[in-house]
């Protein structure tokens, strides 16, 4: 019997054939689609064009400028194959205006037929203006004749496996089968939209046909900005969807139950949180009073604190989390800090360990490296009690980690863990309360880098944010410096005078070894150029500057003891990956050089900034930038220097990131590599998210069932990780 086929969204919506051993493999067109995220019908409506081709209407080639994608009717008037200096078609057709030659690299013998003088061809692609007259590259040819096309040409994003004709079948199919109606009342979003935009709003419907099919007549412009109505109906749709599921996790959260962390009322100056405040030897800013008491005010409801703590790089967000931690020991509880890295997480566990040990607070720590015997017994204290608090990396959700009554979850620089980590420690940690009630720990999320007001609020809406504004004093702003590659020996004289004051420095290479790809210095041999270049350079005391070398693929021990000894002021400079991007203070370095700068990110940089200007002294950060083989440096990193140079406020940082990169960077792996917002865009699309946002749970509250099958439709698959 002929195998029937199966629709792209078969699997999507019968969840029989999916799981059944006699379900029909899927097609390679299924397959091809699949990879584009494509198995609904309401994906393939929403596939939305690139760009578009202009095929209604036949041009003189005299008109055509250079760089035009025309579409023109001529004759055949020569024709050859050459094999010098490559073998290739060449075609000269002629409209009566203007001649235009045609060259193919890549053809067939079919289409030396096709192409035979005499033929009137229809020819589309791009001209180009040269000495020998107008060219066109592999353009697209056929008989001419027949009507032209109504609409503009949709040109849709696609794999190899995939060419635009059947695409666009596929997508045509999808668009004719997909529910494309409404889901709320078009008086209820026309009622809620009147006054935010200075158009009505489309239908769901018209705004898909006409985005697939565009009249002749459509400014361009307006559909390659996203700025037609057409657009605006979609970001509408999307940023509402996004809204309603934060605003739905929000309210779910307050459901569930966690422990009620609250400081002994009859011990005052003698609780923990007391305690630590007295024997720190510095004083806290305003603000870092004013986060402590929002963190501690939700740790004593039995709701689950949700909250993500932001501070520029600085701003003292360890002393935060100790004295929330207090806050937890104090109530007889556990309290677990998870940091990305090995060395960010023994930055934390130093830090703590000096402030709570003091006070007879039992520490464990946690990492992939420890020895076998040193890892059993840290489990034992953890699942015992002993350990009122555990520091370390990852390690501490892997299974054989059990807490004894843990309560609070501290996630250091939480975009750098992945969701699937994020979700095991927030499902690892249930706790029975009373009648046999699950508890959920309270967690606390902590980011060196800024969000973004535009992104706190679709992204983020479902966190309570606190906000480290303020530095402590005696910080000295950072300098930063562009220089190009050719003042490399400049710097290096600027090192050997920082390094015979007594200070230190850092030196910033993004690679290890050499890529073909990359042009880039690598970070062992900038190392040993640098030990020769400070031969005979002394500290003050006469000791020689020695010059470490620090990147990922060092032994643990290795990287400790370099580290350490540089923390330690034995050593003058450090060469190093971004393995010191965020974690270390050494208040005593005054200056950092980032290599190949215009390879980093913006955020980036920032971070890598931060590693300077720990102390009283001025300090500077030089960015070395090199162009290669390219006259000049691209727009983009252009765009981040400047702005590296022009301030050293992260909240500032941050916004021209966002509009710079997108919300990628500030994510991390939120969305598991996936694109949130495939329409909207934060940086432009700001009165619509404030739309949103308003109108949320009016919609959700008057229509709940509704609401849920909006979110279902624009984020599918994706609403989980926005739990996370």
């Amino acid at each position: 019997m002929p195998r029937k086929k199966s629709s792209a969204t078969d699997t999507a919506t019968d969840p029989s054939l999916s799981a059944s051993p006699q379900a029909a493999e899927p097609t390679v067109l299924e397959q091809a689609l699949a990879k584009l995220g494509l198995t609904r019908d309401i994906d393939l409506a929403l596939h939305l064009p690139l760009r578009y081709e202009d095929e209604t209407r036949i041009v003189r080639l005299r008109d055509v400028r250079d760089g035009d994608h025309a579409q023109i009717e001529a004759v055949v008037t020569h024709q050859e194959v050459t094999f010098k200096p490559r073998r290739q078609l060449i075609v000269t057709v002629d409209d009566g205006s203007a001649t235009c030659t045609l060259r193919f690299f890549s053809f067939y013998g079919s289409q030396l037929k096709a192409m035979a003088v005499g033929r009137k061809l229809r020819i589309r692609g791009e001209v180009r203006g040269g000495f020998f007259g107008k060219t066109m590259l592999h353009p697209h040819c056929k008989a001419a004749g027949g009507d032209l096309p109504t609409a503009l040409t949709p040109i849709y994003p696609t794999v190899a496996q995939l060419t635009q004709p059947v695409l666009r079948k596929a997508v045509q199919a999808g668009l004719a089968r997909a529910d494309l109606s409404d889901t709320f009342a078009p008086g209820d979003l026309d009622e809620l939209w009147h006054g935010t935009g200075s158009h009505p709003l489309w239908t769901l419907r018209d705004a898909l046909y006409f985005l697939h099919h565009p009249t002749p007549d459509t400014a361009l412009a307006t559909l390659e900005d996203h700025s037609h109505p057409a657009w605006q109906r979609l970001k509408a749709e999307e940023l509402l969807a996004q809204q309603i599921s934060q605003l739905q996790h929000r309210r779910e959260r307050a459901h569930l139950r966690a422990p009620v962390l609250q400081e002994p009322p009859d011990e005052g100056a003698g609780t923990l949180h007391a305690r630590l405040l007295a024997a720190l030897p510095f004083g806290l800013t305003n603000a870092q009073q004013r986060v402590v008491r929002e963190i501690a005010a939700d740790m004593a409801r039995h709701v689950p604190m949700h909250r993500l703590l932001q501070g520029d790089v600085g701003a003292g967000k360890t002393v935060v989390a100790a004295l929330a931690a207090a806050v937890c020991i104090d109530a007889g509880w556990q309290c677990a800090l998870m940091a990305p890295t090995e060395i960010l997480a023994e930055q934390h566990f130093r830090k703590l360990l000096a402030w709570l040990e003091p006070l007879g607070i039992g520490t464990a720590w946690l990492t992939g490296s420890q020895k076998p015997k040193e890892r059993r017994a840290m489990l034992e204290r953890i699942e015992s009690g002993q350990a009122q608090l555990v520091v370390g990396t990852h390690a501490i959700i892997q299974d054989k980690v059990r807490f004894h009554n843990l309560a609070l979850a501290i996630i250091d620089e939480q975009h750098r863990f992945g969701v699937a980590q994020r979700l095991a420690l927030r499902n690892k940690l249930h706790l029975e309360g009373e009648n046999a009630t699950k508890l959920e720990p309270h967690l606390l999320m902590m980011t060196a880098t800024p969000i973004p007001r535009t992104l706190a609020m679709s992204y983020y809406a479902d966190l309570d944010v606190s906000t480290l504004d303020e530095l402590p004093p005696g910080r000295t702003p950072v300098v930063t410096k562009v220089f190009h590659e050719s003042r490399r020996m400049d710097v290096i004289e600027r090192i050997r005078a920082q390094v015979q004051e007594g200070r230190q420095v850092y030196w910033v290479c993004p690679l290890i070894e050499e890529s073909e790809a990359l042009d880039l210095s690598n970070a062992t041999h900038t190392h040993a150029d640098l030990v020769d270049a400070l031969q005979g350079c002394t500290m003050p005391g006469g000791e020689p500057a020695l010059v470490g070398l620090l990147h990922s693929r060092m032994p643990v021990p290795e990287k400790k003891a370099v580290m350490q000894a540089f923390i330690d002021g034995r050593m003058a400079l450090l060469v190093s990956t971004t393995v010191i991007e965020v974690g270390v203070d050494v208040p005593n370095a005054s200056l950092m050089v980032i290599e190949n700068a215009q390879r980093f990110g913006l955020s980036q940089l920032h971070q890598l900034r931060g590693r300077v200007g720990r102390g009283a002294v001025a300090s500077v950060c030089v960015l070395l930038y090199s162009t290669g083989d390219a006259a000049r440096l691209s727009d983009t990193a252009r765009e981040r220097l400047k702005a590296m140079v022009e301030t050293n406020d992260g909240f500032e940082i941050a916004r021209r990131d966002l509009e710079i990169r997108g919300p990628g960077e500030f994510m991390g792996a939120r969305q598991s590599g996936e694109a949130m917002l495939r329409f909207a865009d934060l940086a432009q699309d700001d009165e619509i998210l404030q739309w949103a946002r308003r109108e949320a749970p009016k919609l959700l509250d008057r229509y709940p069932h509704l609401a849920s099958k909006h979110v279902q439709r624009w984020l599918g698959g994706k609403v989980e990780y926005l739990k996370a």
